[in-house]
């Protein structure tokens, strides 16, 4: 087992990397880390102590006054060092600095800077370090006006808003997955290896975009997805990636779940219950009174659940959270919810009668991926 320990836990990687540790239970084990550690010494030093692997990615990225970024970061490097060498220990360190280190500004200096000091630590304790300078990350749950242009883009489609791009340009971007993935790559790299590493490790990114070109992709998926309930077409892995990220920002309680519309006649009753730009696979299940199905989550599938008869309670719980959602459907008024990523989720008969729900997910979930991980809501 390697102890893994992240500073800025709770924040936006943070989150998604100390998720994404918990998907191998029996490879890492998580130490638990929380921001007011470097308020408290002694328990900053015993945090550092039992960790293996330290991710160093607690930082300011935003504040009026550039200085405060700057004394901030360096404050924050500088304590860790010190909680480091005052225990003897010597973990593989990993420190997530950006492309802004070559860029004349504060929070640029304070990575680049942090950087530095990380590094000559490393090489006077005989410690490994991974420097990595990481590209534009985006993804599910960043902080709109913080994190990402596209959080906030992404926000204010989804809450009535009208996004501005302030500067045009072309920015290379990485999926908060994809991140975390080389993060764990770059961890088993040195654990697997007997030799001391220390590098500076240029992150790759995963493609590179024009900002008003990622705003014209989101302004379509609310044109087709948030507003008319269509799933656009999603031409490569990105765009699912950036159309996953988009449906995080959606008030999900307020949202579902979503009536259909019933076209009836003398026959009977015909209801469309979702309309594609991509393909992918539709099938339908039967559930006897009282059973539940589910209690799962996903981290890349886009999946609706329509209920065509019965009555139904789909649970939604954020991982990490524990706060539920609870949805309330009726075959006789036929609606759907869509599942978000991250979210466990699952349906449950309440009625008397037999339940049928048919499910749809898209093409570009690969069951051999290993999407699925359990945990009840």
């Amino acid at each position: 087992m390697i102890r893994v320990g992240i500073t800025g836990q709770a924040g936006f990687v943070g989150t998604h990397l100390y998720n994404t540790l918990g998907l191998y239970p029996l490879e890492f084990e998580r130490v638990p880390f929380e921001d007011a550690f470097f308020q408290k010494e002694d328990v900053l030093r015993s945090f550092v102590k039992q960790c293996d692997v330290i991710v160093h990615l607690a930082a300011m990225n935003r504040h009026p006054d550039p200085q405060v970024i700057y004394d901030t970061n360096l404050l924050l490097v500088k304590q860790l060092i010190g909680a480091l060498e005052a225990e003897k220990v010597a973990p593989h360190l990993l420190f997530s600095s950006s492309t802004q280190e070559e860029r004349d500004n504060e929070y640029g200096k304070s990575k680049r800077e942090g950087r530095e000091l990380l590094e000559q630590w490393a090489s006077q304790n005989g410690a490994s370090f991974t420097g990595m300078v990481v590209p534009n990350v985006y993804g599910p749950f960043g902080r709109p006006n913080y994190n990402s242009f596209i959080a906030t883009f992404c926000h204010k489609l989804t809450h009535g808003e009208t996004p501005q791009v302030l500067q045009d340009s072309d920015v290379n971007l990485i999926y908060v997955g994809s991140l975390c993935d080389h993060i764990l790559s770059k961890i088993r790299e040195v654990q697997n290896s007997d030799a001391t590493v220390i590098e500076r490790n240029l992150v790759p990114y995963d493609f590179e975009k024009k900002v008003t070109e990622i705003l014209a992709l989101f302004e379509n998926f609310k044109a087709l997805y948030f507003d008319q309930g269509f799933i656009p077409k999603l031409k490569d892995k990105n765009e699912v990636n950036l159309f996953n990220t988009f449906r995080c920002y959606i008030d999900h309680a307020s949202r579902y779940p979503v009536k259909l519309v019933q076209h009836a006649d003398p026959r009977g009753v015909f209801v469309e219950t979702i309309k594609l730009g991509v393909g992918g696979q539709v099938s339908f299940s039967t559930t006897v009174p009282g059973i539940t199905r589910g209690n799962h989550y996903h981290t890349r599938k886009i999946e609706r659940f329509t209920v065509i008869k019965g009555k139904a309670r789909i649970q939604l719980r954020k991982i990490g959270t524990d706060e539920v959602m609870d949805f309330y459907l009726d075959g006789n008024k036929p609606s759907y919810v869509d599942m978000p990523i991250w979210y466990s989720h699952n349906i449950t008969n309440i009625g008397e009668d037999e339940l049928y729900t048919q499910f749809w997910i898209n093409e570009w979930y690969n069951p051999a991926d290993g999407d699925t991980y359990f945990e009840e809501v």
